[in-house]
């Protein structure tokens, strides 16, 4: 069985921090680094969603290409995993990258080849999806 965590490192008011881990049972089959809003209350645009587990699922769009959608958030709707880098990217969802560091040297950490790391969490979440916790 498929499932994984975020494991929410640090919240600094400007952006959430985190480590993403999967794993097949009990062996980890893939991680990466997380970048997320910071928390404002789950409000629409400027917020992280709230921790809990939910169901990560395979989704396609012309704007994103292939990503993974985080279904039943509640008061939200259309929370993606996608490719960014930048929190400035961001209205709510979770980009996903191989390392932190300040790309573009304004001073906010950001999370580094996102393309191809979300390839390869696309690649080990099964067609069926996956619970994700996040904590």
């Amino acid at each position: 069985m498929i499932n994984g965590y975020i494991l929410r490192l640090r919240d600094d008011g400007v952006e959430t921090l985190g480590a993403l881990v999967v794993y097949d049972g009990l062996d980890k089959v893939f991680d990466c680094k997380s970048l997320e809003l910071p928390w404002k209350g789950n409000k629409t645009n400027i917020s992280c969603i709230p921790r809990g587990v939910y169901y990560v699922n395979h989704r396609h769009s012309e704007k994103y290409g292939s990503h993974l959608i985080i279904e039943d958030v509640k008061n939200r709707t259309y929370i993606l995993i996608h490719v960014a880098n930048y929190v400035k990217q961001l209205r709510g969802c979770i980009a996903v990258g191989k390392t932190y560091a300040d790309i573009n040297k304004d001073g906010t950490i950001d999370v580094t080849s996102s393309r191809v790391t979300l390839e390869k969490l696309i690649d080990v979440v099964p067609i069926e999806g996956m619970t994700l916790e996040i904590i």
